[in-house]
């Protein structure tokens, strides 16, 4: 798991079936580097959250069969970045 911050939506009208209709986010990590997460939770723009990378993401999904490698798990409440 990986700490990360949302910077904001992305949104795509094309996407292969295997995204189906999963909402896709923006984030960053604590190196700069900027990833696309699958999103099953809602998280806006800002928040701090923890992620899950490699096949534990696509476990993380409502629907196991969406291709991801980089998922939401949860909304950090309270954390001194």
């Amino acid at each position: 798991m990986e700490i990360m911050r949302v910077l904001g939506d992305l949104v795509c009208t094309q996407r292969i079936p295997g995204l189906q209709s999963a909402s896709l986010r923006l984030l960053e990590n604590n190196k700069g580097v900027r990833l696309v997460a699958t999103d099953p939770v809602g998280v806006p723009p800002g928040k701090w959250v923890f992620t899950n990378v490699g096949s534990a993401a696509r476990l993380a999904m409502p629907d196991v069969t969406v291709m991801t490698d980089l998922t939401i798990c949860g909304i950090i409440d309270d954390w001194d970045a």
